[in-house]
């Protein structure tokens, strides 16, 4: 805590590291913290440890949720689509389209983008790009829903501006996403949420036995972690589900 800066030992003060908060709580404690800890608007992120091994190919988790308060980030969208796949991709206001064009611009390490979609029959060229978009999470996948026959682009591309996020354990089992932003209301962030744990709940691995939500964190770009208490949070999303 030492190397830490004053304003976020200040914030840590808040936090009682022997407590789990249920989640009115905990964000109402995320928007004190996230006063003490910067004057940006902070990105919220949901950390979770699940009850998986990553090593087996059935316990791997990797989908979608959709935010109802969106994300608060403008999202830069790029589809590999060509013929009439392309032109519905640009009416549905994707940022970028092309094809070899922009294969080529990716391989020069051209990566002004935040999603990546592609029509089927673009896979086969954009499969070249696996090293250099795998490791960044921007392969078009069909999990991630970004596997797109061309006449479902512009309702694939209006999901993601409304708050579409994509999930994936990495190698520890662990879930990084993101849910928001430290400016939504109270209201906004446990709606977004409650939408998260409901589809990281709807998508539990076949192979997952015992426990499947370990623990969750509440946090800030800037901020300490707050400690979700699981039963509470996994409640909130059944009663937004029901909803």
């Amino acid at each position: 805590m030492a190397q830490r800066g004053k304003n976020y030992r200040a914030a840590s003060e808040l936090i009682d590291r022997e407590k789990l908060y249920g989640p009115e709580e905990a964000v109402q404690l995320l928007k004190q913290t996230a006063e003490k800890t910067a004057k940006f608007d902070q990105t919220i992120e949901v950390h979770a440890r699940l009850g998986i091994d990553p090593r087996h190919a059935d316990q791997q988790i990797r989908s979608t949720a959709t935010l109802p308060a969106g994300t608060g980030k403008v999202v830069r969208i790029l589809v590999f689509a060509q013929g009439d796949a392309a032109r519905n991709a640009e009416e549905a206001g994707a940022d970028f389209v092309g094809a070899d064009d922009l294969i080529r611009q990716i391989e020069g390490e051209w990566m002004e983008f935040d999603v990546a979609m592609a029509t089927p029959d673009m896979m086969g060229k954009v499969g070249r790009l696996g090293r250099i978009l795998g490791r960044r999470g921007l392969m078009p996948n069909p999990r991630s829903g970004t596997i797109v026959q061309g006449p479902d682009l512009a309702r694939a591309i209006e999901e993601v501006r409304k708050g579409k996020v994509e999930f994936r354990n990495d190698r520890t089992g662990l879930l990084h996403v993101p849910i928001g932003k430290t400016s939504f209301s109270e209201e906004k962030i446990r709606e977004n949420l409650a939408a998260l744990v409901d589809a990281v709940q709807r998508n539990k691995p076949t192979g997952a036995k015992g426990i499947y939500v370990r623990s969750m964190t509440l946090t800030s770009t800037m901020g300490p972690g707050i400690p979700l208490d699981v039963s509470s949070t996994l409640a909130l999303a059944s009663q937004a589900h029901a909803s």
